[in-house]
């Protein structure tokens, strides 16, 4: 230990005291580490619900020659982007905002809303990452465990707000369980107490309905993004619906460059080509329809309104995903997220050919422990 002025200096004993507390992000192996770790020559990625058919063409062919990564991104080029998401929701674009994905979103709106010892409502299982929020504001989770087909407890939420409840959050789809929420239930919500809505729909464009008429409500935040149906989770770039007033506040809150223009750019090209990711989508909902129905006669499988299953494992799921990964397939071991069990699964839906790499594997693993 080196000193400083004659005094001992040990800077990580003044890091916040809730955040000693996080549990540190854990992200899923990837396709270059299992190869590595197992002397493989082919490995199939299906934890993180990506886009197996990639971004849009006609964004890897503009950004090709992009060329101005020194400067910084006009306040011009996110407007335009707002235009075209105003487009595409049918809003109006001064209640829509651009973040560094619905993460970088929902941060700012805990900045807007959260002091320590606040209430924030979370149905589990769900997003980790709604956890982690409310422990680094210093929030009060109040978790709320989910009926057996994994749809909220509206009743159950609405009966735990107190005057210290400022944020309820809603995923639909579910990640990672995949169902949606009736339109009914989470309006009972919004009209049944004045706390903030946050609705995350990132992967709406893969579910039969969407929850964003809710976005006129002045207590709900409608929040997307373009990782999933679009394809550009590298980029990290989502939006938001609010009102205009909440909006001025988040506009205070956020960074001053919340997004790249190379991020910027690829979104408005996606949204200005909608056949490419639509394309995208119904192959991938034929794919789930296909796996699901496979899964069936297999495990305890769940329908999903998303591009990923949620199953139950005959052993635990880190021991499935382990010897998976052993045969060259990589799906999401669960059973560390709040309010799932020890033997939970999440699968992307890929391609039909990783899709069947996936069953093969998964009839080996069963064939061995049975």
């Amino acid at each position: 230990m080196e000193e400083v002025g004659g005094k001992d200096r040990k800077v990580m004993d003044k890091i916040r005291e809730n955040l000693r507390r996080i549990p540190e992000y854990i992200p899923g192996k990837s396709v270059n580490e299992v190869k590595k770790k197992y002397g493989l020559k082919r490995v199939v990625k299906l934890a993180s619900n990506e886009n197996p058919y990639g971004a849009n063409p006609k964004v890897l062919e503009i950004l090709r020659n992009f060329d101005r990564f020194h400067v910084y991104p006009s306040p011009n080029e996110i407007e335009e982007l707002i235009e075209r998401v105003s487009e595409y929701l049918g809003v109006e674009k001064e209640r829509i905002v651009i973040g560094a994905g619905i993460d970088g979103i929902l941060e700012n709106i805990f900045k807007i809303f959260i002091d320590p010892g606040d209430e924030v409502i979370i149905s589990i299982p769900s997003f980790p990452y709604y956890h982690t929020l409310a422990s680094i504001f210093n929030a009060r989770e109040i978790r709320i465990r989910r009926r057996s087909n994994f749809k909220i407890d509206e009743e159950a939420i609405v009966n735990s707000v107190t005057d210290r409840t400022k944020i309820i959050i809603v995923c639909s789809p579910n990640n990672p369980t995949g169902n949606l929420e009736k339109l009914e239930a989470v309006k009972s919500i919004v009209e049944g107490c004045d706390a903030l809505i946050f609705i995350d729909e990132a992967y709406v464009e893969f579910a039969s309905r969407s929850l964003i008429d809710l976005s006129e409500y002045e207590n709900v935040v409608v929040a997307r993004t373009f990782s999933k149906a679009f394809g550009l989770a590298n980029l990290r770039i989502g939006y938001a619906v609010m009102s205009p007033e909440l909006k001025k506040a988040y506009m205070k809150v956020s960074t001053p460059f919340p997004v790249s223009s190379i991020a910027v750019l690829a979104a408005k090209i996606s949204l200005e080509n909608l056949d490419y990711m639509r394309s995208c989508v119904e192959k991938i909902k034929r794919e789930r329809k296909r796996l699901y129905n496979e899964l069936k006669s297999r495990v305890k499988v769940y329908p999903s309104e998303a591009n990923f299953l949620f199953f139950e494992s005959p052993i635990k799921s880190s021991e499935l995903a382990e010897e998976l990964m052993k045969r060259g397939v990589i799906v999401r071991d669960c059973s560390r997220f709040i309010g799932c069990s020890p033997f939970s699964v999440r699968v992307s839906v890929g391609k039909k050919d990783e899709n069947e790499e996936f069953l093969r594997a998964l009839d080996e693993v069963l064939k061995d422990i049975s």
